[in-house]
């Protein structure tokens, strides 16, 4: 959509994920690459003697697209980032299978 800075709605999205209620010892960190348009929420840390590390959100912007690879949160980034007025055609859930994009309601490719 004409006139909408996809990377610092992505930012902003993602920085909403960093008040988290997790367990003591554990905390969430963003990393944005803004010259390759990638942008990560991670958890880490220990619980109790286990080590905890994962991709909570992952996004690349690609063509113009925001390509949703990884969302492990209950709202879904996309719906979120549609609510503040990002067209469903300019978002890719390409945590989805290629041949199921089609009936997403969201972007194909």
């Amino acid at each position: 959509m004409e006139g909408m800075n996809y990377p610092e709605l992505v930012q902003t999205v993602l920085a909403r994920h960093t008040e988290s209620h997790l367990a003591k010892g554990t905390e969430i960190q963003l990393i944005f690459d803004n010259q390759k348009n990638h942008y990560l929420v991670i958890h880490l840390g220990w619980e109790g003697e286990k080590r905890t590390y994962g991709s909570v959100i992952h996004i690349d912007i690609i063509n113009g697209k925001i390509w949703i690879q990884c969302d492990f949160t209950e709202e879904g980034v996309a719906n979120e980032l549609v609510e503040l007025g990002v067209p469903k055609t300019d978002i890719v859930l390409g945590f989805r299978s290629p041949h199921v994009r089609q009936f997403t309601g969201f972007a194909s490719v």
